[in-house]
């Protein structure tokens, strides 16, 4: 199956694995928009796009806003002539048990990690049917299968994912569109120095914080946002036509492992 000229996508996260992703599925000429709430992730994307002649569009986007993401795929349409790939990294990490995490915090974790899911597919999927199909990834994480204790919110949100990656994927099958998941272990990322300076103070040496998390990974080091975006860039090719409704684990073969020693 050829794949698609000038396909589309759209991506959420405008740092760490949405930026890798975005620079990625960019040089493979695909047309990215690129949604962040962080404005000064979404102007160092831009720049790097900018320098290397990429099709890459930033807007400062809330994923969990109805009106922004339906303003946001509305413009990708326009810009770009419609919407082959949908990619949700956006993400936040709260901390804490389910007495510590205060509702409002546990509601805003799932707004975004869950709800801009729902939101991208919600206002993209018409979008993709009109062009015939498409491709959604979701990123989760380890934590949806085995998590760490104190980040109660977290994984709620990713397990979420994993079942909603299920029922999308049956759903729109119809329509030719493909819906999978990804779930990376410790990857270099503003989400993995957030749990450094949270475990070992607000100046904590993030080299060394993330060569111990390495060590806990069987490979013994962590990941880098560009491996993930290799296996993001496939999912989202023909090569990967017959694969839908699935999680895969890039994790170093963190679980596959026994925590006994």
């Amino acid at each position: 199956m050829a794949e698609k000229e000038e396909r589309v996508a759209l991506v959420t996260g405008t740092t760490g694995i949405g930026r890798a992703t975005t620079l990625r599925l960019a040089r493979d000429g695909v047309r990215v928009m690129a949604l962040g709430i962080d404005a000064s992730g979404n102007a160092a994307l831009a720049a790097t796009a900018l320098a290397e002649g990429l099709q890459v569009e930033t807007r400062l986007t809330d994923v969990s806003q109805p009106e922004e993401v339906a303003t946001a795929v509305a413009e990708t349409d326009r810009l770009f002539g419609g919407l082959d790939i949908i990619v949700n990294a956006a993400a936040v990490h709260p901390f804490g048990d389910v007495v510590e995490t205060d509702p409002e915090t546990f509601a805003r974790c799932l707004a975004v990690n869950v709800g801009g899911v729902h939101l991208t597919a919600h206002f993209g999927v018409p979008v993709m049917r009109r062009r015939g199909g498409g491709v959604i990834v979701n990123l989760s994480s380890v934590q949806g299968h085995a998590c760490q204790a104190g980040v109660a919110a977290y994984v709620a949100s990713k397990g979420a994912i994993h079942a909603m990656t299920r029922a999308m994927a049956l759903d729109f099958a119809p329509s030719r569109i493909r819906v999978l998941s990804v779930s990376p272990g410790s990857v270099r990322s503003p989400i993995l120095e957030q749990s450094a300076r949270r475990f070992d103070g607000p100046d904590a040496d993030l080299e060394a914080a993330f060569a111990r998390f390495g060590a806990a990974h069987p490979l013994g080091r962590i990941g880098e946002p560009e491996e993930v975006a290799e296996l993001i860039a496939f999912l989202a090719s023909d090569k990967a036509a017959f694969m839908t409704g699935e999680d895969i684990r890039i994790d170093g073969g963190l679980t596959a492992a026994l925590g006994v020693r």
